[in-house]
């Protein structure tokens, strides 16, 4: 097999939301935007946003959502500032294997950064 790029697909409740933390909060670049449905650049793949899925008002559980997005960062210090001064909450854990920090998105999904 062959592959020429990988993506995640992320089913979002509040698409609109979801559209506008992803590309404004987080700083994805927008490939492609629709009504529905929209391709978010992310290292070297993608994250496609879709609409009809489930969200949660809170960190959804491993068995709501199985799956955590994971940023590794040049930077780790900068990545969280940087976050932080665009209004999201960065919790930095400190591990025995390194450092992460833990982010919610809109929809109750879990999003990492790693140094």
């Amino acid at each position: 097999m062959d592959i020429k790029e990988t993506g995640i697909i992320l089913f979002c409740e509040n698409y609109e939301a979801a559209l506008e933390f992803y590309s404004g909060k987080l700083g994805l670049p927008v490939r492609k935007m629709g009504d529905a449905l929209s391709v978010l650049g992310f290292g070297g793949s993608y994250l496609m946003l879709e609409d009809s899925g489930v969200a949660s008002l809170k960190e959804k559980t491993r068995a709501e959502n199985p799956t955590v997005i994971r940023f590794n960062v040049n930077n780790f210090g900068e990545a969280v500032a940087e976050l932080e001064r665009r209004g999201v909450f960065v919790d930095v854990k400190k591990l025995d294997w390194g450092t992460i920090g833990v982010v919610i998105d809109p929809e109750g999904n879990r999003i990492e950064l790693k140094d």
